[in-house]
């Protein structure tokens, strides 16, 4: 079963707003390009591990974090 545009909602990544059809942070990973990247996330603040985001749930307004590793020093 799909997401439909009426599953998208406003949410706050990385501070900026965006319209995004996902239902928990595992499918807004994958609408943000992220489906196999190596991330650290948040939610609203909360830290979420990798395993938990298909569990995490989403609301309007809700605040991702994302962040990704960088080389270098």
């Amino acid at each position: 079963m799909g997401l439909t545009a009426s599953d998208a909602k406003t949410l706050i990544v990385n501070g900026e707003p965006r319209e995004i059809a996902a239902k928990n942070l595992g499918e807004a990973l994958i609408a943000l390009d992220y489906a196999d990247a190596i991330v650290a996330t948040a939610l609203n603040g909360e830290f979420v591990p990798a395993r938990k985001r298909d569990a995490a749930g989403l609301k309007e307004g809700d605040r991702i974090e994302i962040v990704a590793p960088r080389q270098g020093g």
